[in-house]
């Protein structure tokens, strides 16, 4: 019997992870990568199709995937998309983007869980899938996760435990945790299908009139298709006809594309909603159990799995007695990432309303800023900052002087001996870097590497996320020293 089909629980493990979508399977294997015993806990069977909505993967997701060594196989799954169109009109092109990955790979979610499954599998995390999670229970010392399996109850008990189960996220109601927020989009309509005249660009969307349509290839012949009619108040448990998606696509696109042989149709409604803590105790929440939003910009699944960036490195580092101090690194996951959702939620809500707005003097306006947005590149590099995920930091931790880059994402510069950064960071730990001939720190549980003879005279500490910790220009031995135990205690030494 594999890992991924024995429902027996294992004794008290380090992590629980409740949710097998592409955050939970992204944390886990950074998780099991760092030494850690990990179990993850997915409700579906592992044979179950995933008819997900998430097609875009966005530059800096693509970044923390390469620091995991996995994004070359993702991008040779999918298509690679260098301009956006927003409305029809004129476009953004993403080459402006500072990064080894100037585009947004358009890829179905299924292929992103087949790369992040593999991998945690290989690097040792359990997998139990048709397994469903109905209670929690936390006390000072562990979180004991009662589970329903095909074999009958069973209790799992770990350290901490990371819900990563979803928008309806057990996990979250457990908790007793508010998920306060609005339906954005009601009565909007999915449907997989066939095309007899596929879209010239590939990815076709638009918002006209009162319609909006998007469609997007699988690669193997088959079309995702989402539309929406500012008229629809059908249910999310009414059926869809066929005629139904094709009109709203014709009035949005002008063409239905030649739509049939549906294999696949339903409603849903997007909603715009954040729990208010992303910690309570021994028990996180990350991805869509978080935080939900419209679907606009394709940012919700990329959030997730930065989520699971910025977490798992910090309990990795708690777990394995590195942190100096380890509630307040626990506690920074909240600081840091809840803002971000917040971010994120308003932005893709200010996007799906734009694109949908209704009279003509709104939609004058929506072709005059999207006009004026073609002429102030300042503008563009912010808005494509945001999406992709490129422009998106962190506050510097408490009493850093200013000017710092503390916080800040950190590029993909070239290293002595023909080493990127992003490859010096899948060894999952911190990176030092600093001018040639300068010593590593002793004991510092940290890899280091020095620039290019020449090139750079700054020391630059780099978290396991890829986003800065610390920088100095011409810093001497003992200010790196001191940056390095503020963020790490010395090999063999534990709180």
């Amino acid at each position: 019997m594999t890992a991924a089909e024995d429902h027996t629980p294992n004794a008290v493990v380090d992590v629980a992870v409740v949710g097998a979508g592409p955050t939970g399977l992204l944390l886990a294997g950074d998780l099991a990568a760092a030494g850690l015993s990990v179990t993850l806990i997915e409700r579906r069977p592992r044979t179950a199709p995933n008819l997900t909505r998430a097609f875009a993967v966005h530059a800096r997701t693509l970044e923390l995937l390469d620091a995991r060594g996995v994004a070359d196989q993702l991008v040779s799954t999918g298509r690679r998309i260098d301009r956006l169109r927003p409305f029809g009109g004129m476009a953004l092109s993403l080459r402006r983007l500072r990064s080894r990955y100037p585009f947004v790979l358009i890829t179905p979610q299924y292929e992103t869980e087949k790369v992040l499954e593999r991998r945690a599998l290989s690097t040792g995390a359990v997998i139990r899938y048709d397994c469903e999670v109905t209670g929690l229970h936390q006390d000072d010392d562990s979180v004991t996760l009662d589970i329903t399996t095909p074999t009958g109850p069973v209790r799992q008990t770990a350290r901490h435990v990371v819900g990563t189960d979803g928008v309806r996220s057990t996990v979250r109601r457990a908790l007793g945790l508010p998920f306060p927020g609005q339906a954005v989009v009601r009565s909007m309509v999915l449907a997989d299908v066939r095309l007899t005249e596929p879209p010239e660009d590939f990815l076709a969307v638009n918002g006209r009139d009162d319609a909006f349509a998007l469609i997007v290839p699988f690669g193997d012949g088959w079309y995702r298709a989402i539309a929406w009619h500012r008229d629809g108040r059908a249910a999310d448990t009414d059926p869809v006809d066929l005629e139904e998606l094709r009109t709203i696509t014709r009035a949005a696109l002008g063409t239905d594309h030649g739509m049939h042989d549906p294999r696949w149709m339903s409603r849903f409604h997007s909603d715009e909603r954040q729990v208010p803590h992303y910690r309570v105790g021994r028990v996180f929440l990350a991805g869509d159990a978080a935080h939900v939003h419209s679907p606009a910009g394709g940012m919700g699944m990329n959030t997730g799995l930065q989520d699971a960036a910025n977490l798992s490195w910090k309990l990795a580092a708690v777990l394995g007695g590195h942190s100096p101090d380890p509630e307040a690194l626990l506690d920074s996951y909240h600081r840091e990432r809840h803002p971000v959702g917040r971010l994120v939620l308003r932005a893709s809500g200010a996007l799906v309303r734009t694109a949908m707005v209704g009279d003509p003097a709104r939609r004058a306006a929506r072709a005059l800023g999207a006009a004026l947005l073609a002429r102030f590149h300042p503008a563009q590099e912010r808005a494509l900052g945001l999406v992709s995920g490129i422009g998106i930091g962190y506050p510097p931790p408490p009493g850093t002087h200013r000017p710092t880059t503390a916080g800040r994402r950190a590029p993909d510069l070239p290293l002595a001996g023909g080493l990127r950064l992003y490859e010096a960071l899948r060894t999952g730990g911190f990176v030092l870097v600093t001018p040639p001939g300068r010593p590593t720190p002793p004991g510092s549980p940290l890899a280091h590497h020095h620039w290019p003879t020449g090139r750079r005279t700054a020391s630059v500490l780099v978290r396991p996320d890829g986003y800065v910790a610390w920088s100095a220009e011409r810093a001497d031995d003992t200010a790196t020293a001191s940056a390095v135990a503020s963020w790490l205690l010395p090999r063999g030494k534990k709180e």
